[in-house]
């Protein structure tokens, strides 16, 4: 897979209160058409008004998961990212609230990657929890303890079905 072919010319909205995250993100997804948002307010009228292949949205500071409704209404796939937020109780509510994808800022370099990701499963209508798990589940081992899924293994079996 070759994100920056995938991604070349998409529609972007990136969301997140830190100026520093909003400028390095714009920086990796130098192929996208990209908009940024600092605060709610913007956001909502930025998603409310104009068309995106992919959001990406901060879960603090901006009211992330009500964003997250937002895009599922105009059906826009969307990305959530977390420093504070970064949980398993965070990553679950993502999934059952519809993002297509949940990255914590450390792993944030990658997100032209993540973002490819979520739009080759959206095309070829395919599960890109898969792929998120394959990508992630290794960060999340170390952070939240080898037996993080071992809580919820019904939640997982759904997550990662085909």
């Amino acid at each position: 897979m070759e994100p920056e072919k995938i991604l070349k010319g998409k529609r972007v909205l990136i969301v997140d209160d830190e100026e520093d995250i909003l400028e390095f993100l714009t920086e990796i997804l130098d192929m996208c058409k990209i908009d940024r948002a600092s605060t709610f307010e913007e956001a909502k009228e930025l998603l409310e008004s104009n068309f995106y292949h992919v959001a990406v949205l901060d879960i603090m500071g901006v009211r992330g998961y009500e964003l997250l409704e937002i895009a599922n209404k105009k059906d826009v796939p969307a990305l959530m990212l977390t420093a504070h937020a970064l949980s398993k109780d965070n990553l679950k509510k993502s999934f059952k609230e519809g993002a297509s994808f949940y990255v914590p800022k450390d792993e944030m370099n990658k997100i032209d990657v993540f973002l490819a990701d979520v739009l080759e499963a959206k095309e070829n209508k395919k599960n890109v929890w898969l792929k998120w798990y394959e990508r992630l589940s290794s960060f999340c081992d170390r952070r939240f303890g080898p037996n993080w899924k071992d809580e919820d293994p019904e939640f997982w079996d759904n997550l990662l079905k085909y």
